[in-house]
């Protein structure tokens, strides 16, 4: 056994190789595509949507709207063209993590329902894992 003080892809991928392999010789492949959806101002990206799909869900990593720009519907609209596109891939639901100091109103009023939590993550916070069904595209 040995720690790994500055980890690089090519570790990752050693571990998740066998993993890959193991999936898929039991009838699940591995998918993963990324999404990205930005917003720019002036030719610069200042915010958007980052994520995958994989398993047939979409995961969001990120959601950034700039708080100049907020109040504009932009991050709902990220949203919907970021479900879209999963539908189009034949994803069934999306999924991601907020925290309480974060937007878990805004996923919920989108139609996201909380799944589970995971308490001082970090510290006094806590990390709220929210998942949406999605209709067919």
């Amino acid at each position: 056994m040995k720690i790994a003080e500055e980890p690089r892809d090519a570790i990752r991928d050693a571990i998740l190789g066998p993993l890959i392999t193991f999936n898929a010789e039991n009838g699940y492949p591995a998918d993963p595509r990324p999404v990205a959806i930005t917003l720019e101002s002036q030719g610069e990206i200042v915010g958007g949507l980052w994520g995958k799909t994989v398993y047939d869900w979409l995961f969001i990593d990120y959601l950034v709207v700039p708080s100049s720009e907020r109040g504009q519907d932009l991050g709902s609209q990220l949203m919907a063209t970021a479900e879209r596109l999963a539908a189009e891939r034949g994803c069934v639901g999306s999924w991601l993590t907020t925290f309480t100091f974060q937007a878990r109103g805004f996923y919920e009023k989108l139609g996201y329902e909380v799944f589970g939590t995971l308490d001082n993550s970090p510290r006094d916070n806590v990390r709220i894992f929210l998942r949406k069904r999605l209709t067919a595209a």
